[in-house]
């Protein structure tokens, strides 16, 4: 029986070659598209799952206002929330951000851009295996160090590491441990070092200070809302109680006025793709990305089955008299569905093969566009394979199997089934529903490419063009001050302004596109505001062409510019809620501030997010902004650029930093980078969308070509009778326009709902109009019309007696 089926299947694949190539095709590229999507699942979904803790570790999260919620806590929070809660087992303080050093053995010199700062504890918490040492004793004292078995291995070669002592940040430490890097997680360091419980002590009663990461280990993650609740005790009373009596008012007019910080947690397990914070260390997961990459995968995968199932069905005439000779000489209707799944189990196997060459082909380009390294390698994979190969099979193979089996085999065998319109009405559904998704990748791919364009068209309020932005790497050890680093930093820009071709240099405390990297609260009268800390050098904001809608710039011609000056910009203006602003006295950092000038709104972070209040300062004004200005910004003579570049390159390198490599950029091509995700996005729609146009039109030639064939014998009856060629063309469109139409019209309500969901992710966004709807719809009506009239065409050209000659 099944020698039997193969041959019969063999037989049809040779005489319908163009229908089993397009059959295989459009099911291949389909569950290509789920492959490549699952991957991503996967991926995302690795992190920290391979922690036995993940659901007992927690991340203090605090909600700092309606929209802001932060991943750093204080100093005091751990020990006071673990002497306040039963529930928690323990707490560990790490860093908030990756150190970028060189660390040194002998005459050698390695650098790592992935060196974490944490408490002894932390290898508890992110349990990695070890390969030299143990977890245990990893992290004893401030002179202890564990490397990644990559890191060992650059710094010792092949020699056992522990025990060695190593330089970093002036410091010796001695190698404790080794460790395997190996697992996913939101911290992936590649050397931890004890440097924390320092860090901690010197700040141990600033309540207000959030700049350490905190997790707590609980003995039960059901015991977290009681661990809130103490949370919101402590921070009510050591910060909201106590700031609220230092400004004499009641704690109740205080949270009126200013409002409060408000607790949460967060599971280690959930932290990559669902924290409301800005992330720990590792970038976040983009969830709405990836449901959104997903959701369109299983979409064009049910597209690919509905157009073979359309295309199945309609090929079903051509094997009428079969399956009528079958019945007729005892074949029974469950042999006949079974035969029917068997061939569309072959045809499914076909297509996974040539999916997972697709996959394998364009994995490197993939690799680069969600800028990961996924592979085709694992159990979960293969087991994810196996149910998509099971769920295409009865997808694609159940409804054809039953439809051709129900074929009446006297009606077959007497001539009648052609003119049966049994399945028709299905068929024709299915084809709307093909319609409707392709309207929906047209329409909703114009619309992101509007907002995307909107994006780079946007008024950003300053220009990058031809400005350099150089990484500066600051000094930091024991002795040197904040005014070491300033000095350091004002010799270096003396020797810049020397190189020939570079006309302006001044300093930064933050970066164009990842916004400031401080936040302080000030007061004006009863107003309370959360300003990001923008430290400036003289001459930053006009070089960047930055404008002051009221008052003047920082500058040097007053003392008074390095002591207690400030600039806001509008949002922060609006905050306060002042007519007059220029020269009013704010409360800030615990000293008095005067402003005297308003900046005019620009984007700092991405331009998809609203611009938040800023402050402005000059570096002088505290003495710790010294410590941030890591960015130095320099506008050089376009005609000389390369030549300039290479001068300051040789200047950084024999005298500025011989260590580290020289790193620059252009400022308008790095704030590109701040929302490289949402042009992923347009370019994985644009992507999709021909994917989605192309198999439809599979579908669309499959179905006219069974329409039409059916009416073959009518063509050839009009003709004989003189109808003309584009009459008939007339009459053998009319019904596709009408599905393209009616699936068009389903699509109208989804794609605007969902593209203004995908919208309110932009502060600055597009309203949607009726142009992408009209250019969609066009471009619908113009490829249905491009297949169905080939097709049609091509049978106007028929030979009348073939078709009549029995009759």
């Amino acid at each position: 029986m099944l020698k039997n089926w193969i041959n019969i299947f063999i037989y049809h694949i040779k005489n319908n070659k163009v229908f089993t190539a397009l059959n295989v095709l459009g099911l291949s590229i389909g569950i290509a598209g789920l492959i490549f999507a699952i991957l991503y699942w996967n991926d995302e979904h690795s992190y920290d799952q391979w922690n036995p803790n993940k659901d007992n570790i927690f991340l203090v999260a605090n909600q700092m206002d309606a929209t802001t919620y932060w991943a750093s806590s204080s100093a005091p929070i751990g020990s006071a929330i673990k002497d306040a809660s039963p529930e928690v087992e323990s707490y560990c303080y790490l860093s908030g951000y990756y150190s970028n050093d060189i660390i040194r053995f002998n005459n050698k010199k390695v650098q790592s851009d992935k060196i974490i700062e944490a408490q002894e504890n932390f290898f508890d918490y992110f349990p990695y295996q070890f390969i030299e040492g143990s977890a245990k004793n990893a992290l004893p004292d401030v002179n202890s160090i564990c490397l990644s078995q990559d890191l060992a291995i650059q710094i010792f070669g092949n020699q056992p590491a522990v025990g060695k002592q190593i330089v970093l940040q002036g410091k010796n430490l001695i190698v404790r441990g080794v460790y395997k890097l190996d697992k996913k997680s939101v911290y992936n360091p590649s050397c931890v070092v004890n440097f924390l419980d320092a860090r901690i002590k010197q700040t141990i009663q600033q309540w207000g200070n959030f700049q350490f990461v905190l997790l707590l280990k609980l003995k039960n993650p059901n015991g977290q809302q009681r661990v809130i609740q103490n949370l919101q005790k402590l921070y009510f009373d050591n910060m909201t109680a106590l700031f609220a009596k230092d400004q004499g008012i009641s704690p109740e007019e205080f949270i009126k006025k200013y409002g409060q910080v408000k607790p949460g947690l967060e599971s280690l397990s959930s932290i990559r793709l669902h924290t409301k914070t800005s992330g720990v260390i590792e970038a976040n997961g983009n969830l709405q990305f990836l449901l959104i990459m997903v959701g369109l995968s299983v979409l064009i995968l049910i597209l690919s089955i509905v157009n073979y199932v359309n295309s199945a069905t309609a090929n079903a005439i051509k094997r009428a008299k079969e399956v009528g000779v079958r019945k007729i000489i005892g074949a029974s209707k469950s042999a006949i569905i079974k035969q029917f799944i068997f061939e569309t189990a072959i045809i499914s196997l076909f297509s996974i093969l040539i999916s997972l060459v697709i996959v394998e082909l364009s994995l490197p380009y993939y690799n680069a566009f969600l800028e990961k390294t996924l592979v085709l390698q694992s159990g979960q994979f293969y087991l994810q394979l196996v149910a998509i190969f099971i769920l295409t099979v009865i997808l694609a193979g159940i409804f054809p199997a039953v439809y051709v089996s129900n074929f009446e085999a006297l009606k077959v065998l007497k001539g009648n089934f052609g003119r049966s319109k049994s399945g028709v009405w299905l068929r024709n559904g299915m084809l709307i529903f093909q319609f409707a998704i392709a309207a929906f990748f047209i329409v909703g791919s114009y619309i992101v490419y509007e907002q995307i364009e909107l994006m780079n068209s946007k008024d950003l309020g300053f220009s990058g063009k031809q400005i350099l932005n150089i990484s500066y790497r600051n000094i930091y050890g024991d002795g040197i001050t904040d005014k070491d680093r300033f000095e350091r930093y004002s010799i270096i820009q003396n020797q810049l302004k020397h190189i020939k071709g570079v006309q302006l240099v001044a300093g930064g405390g933050f970066v164009f596109g990842s916004g400031a990297k401080s936040v302080i609260s000030y007061h004006y009268k009863d107003r309370n505001i959360d300003g990001n800390n923008v430290p400036i050098d003289f001459g930053l904001l006009e070089m960047m062409k930055i404008k002051i809608v009221k008052g003047r710039y920082l500058s040097p011609k007053f003392a008074q510019d390095t002591v207690a000056s400030m600039l806001i910009n509008e949002t922060a203006l609006k905050l306060l809620n002042e007519k007059n602003p220029i020269g009013k006295k704010l409360h800030w950092n615990g000293q008095d501030a005067i402003i005297v000038g308003i900046v005019k709104d620009f984007n700092i972070g991405n331009p998809g997010d609203p611009i938040p209040p800023m402050s402005f300062f000059h570096f002088k004004t505290v003495p710790w902004f010294s410590g941030i200005l890591n960015n130095i910004y320099i506008t050089a003579d376009p005609e000389t650029m390369q030549q300039t570049i290479a001068d300051i390159e040789n200047l950084w390198t024999k005298k500025v930093d011989t260590e580290y490599p020289f790193l620059y950029d252009f400022v308008d091509k790095e704030y590109k980078k701040s929302y490289s995700s949402y042009v992923k996005q347009k370019n994985l729609f644009s992507l999709l969308n021909v994917v989605v146009i192309v198999i439809a039109l599979f579908g669309l030639f499959a179905l006219a070509s069974y329409s039409i064939e059916r009416r073959m014998k009518e063509i050839a009856i009009r003709k004989t009778l003189g109808a003309e060629t584009n009459v008939l063309l007339k009459e053998l469109c009319k019904q596709y326009v009408i599905f393209s139409i009616i699936g068009f019209l389903i699509a109208l309500f989804p794609v605007y709902y969902l593209l203004n969901k995908w919208l309110e992710n932009f502060a600055y966004r597009i309203t949607i109009s009726v142009y992408p709807f009209i250019i969609g719809f066009t471009a619908l009506l113009f490829l249905t019309l491009l297949v169905v009239l080939t097709r049609a065409y091509q049978a106007t050209k028929i030979d009348i007696l073939k078709y009549l000659k029995y009759e």
